[in-house]
């Protein structure tokens, strides 16, 4: 089977585990709205989850009011709808998001991915580092005292920073994907260190987000939440 049939059967759903109708909710990255993730949304509905976006808007924002004022509702109403614990994919940015939010209430997430997630570091090329910084600059003037002068930076102390700095509950399976050609961010600090958690797949930063391989991966590992309860 040539690769390329291997990556359709993936896309139709065909030779990977299926889930329990679990809600997903699944994440944009930086400068990036739900639109993108449509393929995603659509995969995980013909896999046997039910999939929700984020809700978040544009993912230019202060990360900590994102959470607050939109992620939190939907993760809430997943949760609700579906009577389980919820599962968090973010791509890029929202990898990061996903993982501060699985810090701050535990007994509300089953698993955490991220998708080409920078979590470990901030390392990235200069266009995204300039791009970074005109959103810091319109997130002070918008919502002056209403966020920490620091924010949108590595040295802010909000409660989306500091839930960073603490290691995923073990109740909580985290699987982190990434690929060595990503050309965005640094690979490295994308992993876990952990090489049962870490899975590295051929593609690129944006392509993640529609990549087969990572797909198969992520059939993989949301099913073994269930299948361990």
């Amino acid at each position: 089977m040539s690769p390329w049939t291997e990556a359709l059967f993936v896309y139709y759903g065909l030779g990977v585990p299926h889930g329990d109708d679990s809600g997903v909710v699944i994440i944009p990255g930086f400068l990036g709205t739900d639109l993108y993730l449509m393929e995603l949304h659509g995969w995980l509905g013909r896999i046997g989850y039910r999939p929700y976006f984020s809700g978040i808007g544009l993912n230019a924002d202060c990360p900590n009011l994102l959470i607050q004022r939109h992620l939190n509702d939907t993760i809430a109403r997943a949760r609700a709808e579906t009577g389980r614990k919820i599962h968090l994919i973010g791509h890029s940015l929202g990898g990061v998001i996903a993982r501060s939010v699985a810090g701050q209430r535990p007994r509300d997430i089953a698993s955490v991915t991220t998708l080409a997630s920078p979590f470990r570091g901030t390392v990235t090329n200069q266009t995204v580092l300039h791009a970074a910084e005109a959103v810091r600059l319109r997130i002070l003037a918008e919502h002056g005292e209403g966020v920490l002068p620091t924010c949108y930076t590595g040295r802010c102390t909000c409660n989306f920073i500091n839930s960073l700095s603490h290691q995923i509950p073990s109740s909580i399976m985290e699987t982190a994907i990434y690929t060595r050609h990503d050309g965005i961010v640094d690979w490295r600090y994308c992993m876990t260190r952990n090489q049962d958690v870490d899975f590295e797949v051929p593609g690129t930063h944006i392509g993640m987000a529609f990549n087969a391989s990572a797909y198969a991966i992520l059939a993989e590992r949301l099913a073994k939440t269930h299948q361990a309860n």
